[in-house]
Parts: C-alpha cells; sequence; structure tokens
C-alpha cells in the first residue's frame, strides 16, 4: 500500500511541471496571435512618391511603435505596394522604425 502511494505521488509531482509548462505554452501562442494584429494600424493615402519608394499616411494611432495619430511619410519595404494605392485609399498597414526610418512592411486597401 505504501508502494503505491509514492508511486501515486511521484507521478503528480512529475506531471506538475509538464502541466504548467503547457498552460504557458497555450498563454504565450495567444499573445503573440494578440501582438501580430494589434501591429496592423489604420491610414488614408495621402501621397505617393514611387520614385523615392514613400508613402505620406495620415494614420491613427500605431500601438505598436506606441505613436498618436498623425500625417507623416513612411519608407516602403517594397516599392511594388506603391503599385495598388493611389491618394484618398483606406489602408491597414504594418511599420517598423528602423534606428528612427519608419517603414511600412506590410500593407493592404480596405474596400
Amino acid at each position: 500500500m505504501k508502494f503505491i502511494h509514492s508511486t501515486v505521488l511521484l507521478s503528480i509531482v512529475l506531471a506538475g511541471p509538464a502541466l504548467a509548462q503547457q498552460k504557458v505554452d497555450e498563454h504565450s501562442s495567444h499573445h503573440v496571435t494578440a501582438a501580430t494584429s494589434a501591429d496592423m494600424a489604420d491610414g488614408e493615402v495621402r501621397k505617393v512618391d514611387k520614385d523615392a519608394s514613400k508613402v505620406t499616411l495620415k494614420h491613427g494611432e500605431i500601438k505598436s511603435l506606441e505613436m498618436p495619430a498623425m500625417t507623416m511619410v513612411f519608407v516602403v519595404k517594397d516599392k511594388a505596394m506603391l503599385d495598388s494605392i493611389q491618394p484618398g485609399d483606406k489602408v491597414r498597414f504594418k511599420a517598423t522604425n528602423d534606428a528612427g526610418k519608419f517603414t511600412v512592411t506590410e500593407m493592404q486597401v480596405v474596400r
């Protein structure tokens, strides 16, 4: 009987860390998904400068950059992004701050 109690107790002790890690992993993956969607910001195209690979956007708050709403010029990561937009278009976009150079890495027109 003492052996059975010891075996059950050992099983519980060994399973505890595995269950705790599973809960951490589930929480972490959920957090990553939430952070990714928070990276998207709403904006309106004001100007497109294909030669300079830049776009001027009037945008709402960009939470991932802790930036309030304003109008500003962004460099685009891929010049081809500028082929499908024009002034007045509503867009959703992701931007990064690369050593003070604000860069649009993804953009989609909202129809």
